[in-house]
């Protein structure tokens, strides 16, 4: 089936697809690897890089907008950070934690630019016309499954490090297998199958956050993408009369931008918040005040 470039068409693959392979010239000899959401992603690292520096490049005791709104982001997103990792971890994880904020945020805006998931490739079955875009030429970053489920496994890589360091490799046994509450002698020894099989499905929740984390994050994400393909295409799909369906793809889709608007935000802050709980669950001591 040979395919031809489209100018609008709706619909969202569940596969991330290269726009190299068999469509356009590699720039590069190993370029195939790069697929359509990799892309996308690189555009957002390089605009999260440049509205840090750009907000911070030249620091000033009267802040102008731009490093004003930075600093506003930032000190809500520490503070709030704190108030569940305590003093003691914050320095260490908020770096990781507002990286991963501010990417997953602007990813998730990103995917709501005209053209992003609906100019690509498919079937030409008319002049510049065809029913649905097979390989996009842009995917959405958070809509590809592969790359939630990185950022999810790469946390979970840093969570391990710091919990050992924090509470050391036999710390970190006991708190999961270890006897809590206190109990000491002959009970604690009763109670020590107990905990054992608790900590058994602790290290069974462990396994399944990166799963949990990836699919919650895709799976809003990849609906809300799909969603807004549909209305805007929504007199079609009807069969109205063009000039019809032309107004409706522009009106019925608003109300859902302002939603997925929302959506992505709290998709951040969800994904951030519970990296923040789950380094808290495991580094809390119960001597933090001395």
């Amino acid at each position: 089936m040979q395919r031809f470039p489209l100018l609008l068409a709706a619909g969202i693959p569940l596969k991330a697809e290269s726009p190299w392979e068999d469509h356009l010239a590699s720039p590069l000899p190993w370029g195939n690897w790069i697929t359509n959401s990799i892309f996308v992603s690189a555009l957002v690292v390089v605009f999260v890089v440049w509205f840090s520096r750009s907000a911070t490049r030249q620091m000033e005791v009267v802040p102008g907008t731009r490093q004003n709104l930075f600093e506003s982001i930032v000190e809500s997103l520490y503070s709030t950070i704190e108030g569940i990792v305590g003093r003691r971890m914050v320095a260490l994880s908020f770096p990781l934690l507002a990286s991963i904020f501010f990417f997953i945020l602007f990813s998730n805006w990103f995917s709501l630019l005209p053209g992003v998931g609906s100019i690509g490739w498919g079937e030409r079955i008319a002049f510049i016309t065809v029913p649905n875009v097979q390989v996009p030429l842009l995917r959405p970053a958070t809509a590809d499954l592969n790359l939630t489920l990185g950022i999810a496994t790469f946390f979970m890589a840093f969570w391990l490090i710091v919990t050992i360091r924090e509470l050391g490799f036999i710390g970190f046994l006991e708190h999961l297998f270890g006897v809590k509450g206190g109990f000491k002698g002959l009970f604690a020894l009763l109670l020590l199958p107990i905990f054992f099989f608790v900590g058994v499905i602790e290290v069974i929740s462990i396994i399944f956050r990166p799963v949990s984390l990836s699919l919650r994050l895709f799976g809003n994400i990849f609906a809300g993408e799909n969603l807004l393909s549909y209305m805007i295409t929504l007199g079609k799909q009807l069969g109205l009369p063009e000039a019809i369906s032309y107004l409706m793809s522009i009106l019925v889709p608003i109300p859902f931008y302002f939603l997925e608007l929302l959506i992505g935000f709290l998709q951040a802050v969800v994904f951030t918040l519970l990296c923040a709980v789950y380094i808290q669950l495991s580094t809390s001591h119960d001597d933090d005040s001395h």
